[in-house]
């Protein structure tokens, strides 16, 4: 029996369907224990929602029964709180093996699945991952000897793609504080102000929330390089002030339930030069041809291709993907790790798949970010958000 005062974010009915799904993978890719340690993929799985990453933890799952969560004794606790699973079902270990030299928690892990027969399977590891460390792999090993490992990077982002209702809902939630941070930047944006002030609204605003849903902290900081500080793609902010005929890139999302809503939209302060006019209409004419190809059946790559052929016609190139999958994440990507928006992905596209189309350029002398996130739909692409699709000028 699970903990009846755990209020979880969607039905047992949907978690038995994520677990269905998850164990169809497996089966399919020969995988009979999958060790999955990437949060957000814990989280889907058995709602588990923490600040625990930066130790070693773990979701189990085999072919049947509940998942095991595996994590740092203090936070067993937080399991308890966040997920559906029994308390059986939740292995701690002490904290000896935290930061240690001398041991590791993955040596323990290998004991826990000896002792329950489950040394000896056919393993699926999320190899590569931001929380799944040389060192995790190098215990296992060891300590495994019988095992037979497998990649199984991925695995899971793969069955997040596709939204359910409820997901579309929180992520609709995210929309409205994403608009609303917007909003407040073209509000209180003015030559002086310092950046930092000006981050710290952004927080304010994002956490508040919209139409009486709160925001979550988002798995990334607010990007708002300014002048030649926007030439590149993720820098974030000082305490210098902002300048008069400068431009800005915001790239921010609402969040909320874990579930993201980014969007980016650039704002100039002062009168606009002919280049960025320039590229803001390449930049909407492409969109819009990228819109055009997010249709259930077409390619992800056909986004990009439309996107990336409208730009050369009016001068301009782009050789980096022009997008990602989006949903629930945690730090330090806000992006699922699945779909990408360039040419050679051949992702079928399907209702419910959820993409923030990111069309944004890097100039010699600043950026322009004007971005949308969208849903596929039966009819097409429907953008999430109803934030001004242009270059906002602010005088």
């Amino acid at each position: 029996m699970n903990n009846p005062e755990v209020n979880l974010n969607f039905t047992r009915e949907e978690y038995a369907i994520r677990l269905d799904k998850t164990r169809a993978a497996m089966e399919d890719q020969g995988i009979e224990l999958l060790v999955v340690t990437d949060p957000s993929n814990m989280a889907w799985l058995t709602g588990y929602d923490g600040w625990s990453f930066y130790t070693h933890q773990c979701v189990l799952l085999t072919g049947s029964g509940d998942p095991l969560w595996f994590g740092r004794g203090i936070d067993a606790a937080g399991a308890l709180r966040t997920t559906y699973l029994a308390p059986d079902r939740i292995i701690a270990y002490a904290d000896h093996y935290v930061q240690s030299t001398e041991r590791h928690p993955m040596d323990y892990l290998s004991e826990i699945l000896t002792d329950r027969g489950l040394g000896a399977l056919h393993m699926g590891l999320e190899m590569d991952n931001y929380y799944f460390s040389a060192a995790c792999y190098r215990s296992l090993l060891k300590n495994l000897p019988n095992a037979k490992f497998k990649d199984a990077t991925g695995l899971v982002n793969w069955q997040r793609a596709v939204k359910s209702p409820q997901e579309i809902t929180y992520m609709n939630r995210a929309a409205r504080i994403v608009e609303a941070m917007h909003a407040r930047i073209f509000e209180i944006i003015e030559p002086g102000m310092k950046k930092n002030l000006l981050a710290a609204e952004i927080y304010h605003t994002g956490l508040v929330g919209a139409d009486g849903h709160g925001g979550d902290y988002p798995a990334i900081v607010p990007m708002l390089p300014s002048g030649m500080d926007a030439t590149a793609a993720h820098l974030t902010w000082d305490d210098r002030q902002m300048k008069s005929c400068e431009g800005t890139f915001f790239e921010i999302a609402g969040c909320h339930r874990r579930y993201h809503c980014p969007q980016s939209r650039t704002v100039y302060l002062g009168p606009v030069p002919q280049k960025y006019l320039a590229a803001e209409k390449a930049v909407l004419e492409g969109i819009e041809a990228g819109l055009d190809k997010a249709k259930p059946g077409n390619l992800a790559e056909d986004i990009a291709a439309a996107f990336f052929t409208t730009l050369r016609k009016h001068g301009f190139e782009k050789d980096n993907r022009t997008g990602y999958s989006i949903g629930m994440s945690y730090p330090p990507d806000w992006g699922e790790r699945t779909i990408s928006l360039r040419l050679g992905d051949k992702t079928v596209l399907e209702p419910n798949m959820c993409i923030h189309f990111m069309p944004a350029l890097w100039l010699d002398d600043g950026g322009l970010e004007i971005t949308e996130p969208i849903r596929i739909t039966d009819r097409g692409a429907d953008c999430f958000t109803t934030t001004p699709r242009q270059l906002m000028v602010k005088a």
